[in-house]
C-alpha cells in the first residue's frame, strides 16, 4: 500500500465526471487500499478516487469517533436514492487544504452502491455521515464544495483560533 498525491482545487481532472467502475480488478484493489492509506495520513474522513488522479466512480469513508471502532467504507458507482431535512455545518477537503467553509446539505441520505467485493447494498444515514457522504459523491461529478460554501473560505487555524475561545 502506499499514499497517492492528493490533487487540489484548480487541478483540471477534479472537475471532470467519472466514470463508473466496471468490474473489481487487482489494480482497483490496490488503488482502494491506498485511498485508505492517503485519507488516514491526511487526517480526512473521505476521499474520492479523483481526487487522487484517477476519474472512476468510486469514494471511501471512514466517520469514526476516536473512541470508535474503524468503519472503512467503499461506496462503487454510488447513487443517491433519496435526500430529506438540512443542515449547515462546516466543511473542509482534502484537495482544499487548511480553510473550511459552512456548507448547506441534506441531513438526511439513503445511498445505492457496490462495496469493495462488488456487492450491491443500500446504505441510509444522518447528520455528519450524510455531510461526508454527499461531499464525496458531489466529487464524482466534478463539484468541490466552495461552489456551494456560504461565504467565504476560512483559514482553518482561524477557525480553531476562535472555537477555543
Amino acid at each position: 500500500m502506499a499514499l497517492r498525491e492528493i490533487r487540489l482545487e484548480g487541478d483540471p481532472i477534479l472537475y471532470k465526471i467519472s466514470r463508473p467502475v466496471a468490474k473489481m480488478t487487482d489494480r482497483m484493489r490496490v488503488l482502494i487500499d491506498d485511498m485508505f492509506d492517503t485519507m488516514y495520513d491526511g487526517e480526512g474522513v473521505g476521499l474520492a478516487a479523483v481526487q487522487v488522479g484517477i476519474l472512476r466512480r468510486l469514494f471511501i469513508v471512514d466517520v469514526t469517533e476516536e473512541d470508535e471502532d474503524p468503519n472503512p467504507m467503499v461506496f462503487i458507482n454510488p447513487e443517491v436514492v433519496e435526500t430529506s431535512g438540512e443542515q449547515t455545518g462546516s466543511e473542509g477537503c482534502l484537495s482544499v487544504p487548511g480553510k473550511v467553509a459552512n456548507v448547506t446539505r441534506p441531513n438526511f441520505v439513503r445511498i445505492k452502491a457496490f462495496d469493495r467485493d462488488m456487492n450491491e447494498f443500500v446504505y441510509e444515514t444522518e447528520g455528519i455521515p450524510a455531510r461526508v457522504i454527499l461531499h464525496e459523491y458531489d466529487h464524482l461529478d466534478g463539484h468541490l464544495y466552495p461552489e456551494i460554501a456560504e461565504g467565504p473560505l476560512m483559514d482553518i487555524e482561524d477557525v480553531e483560533m476562535e472555537e477555543d475561545g
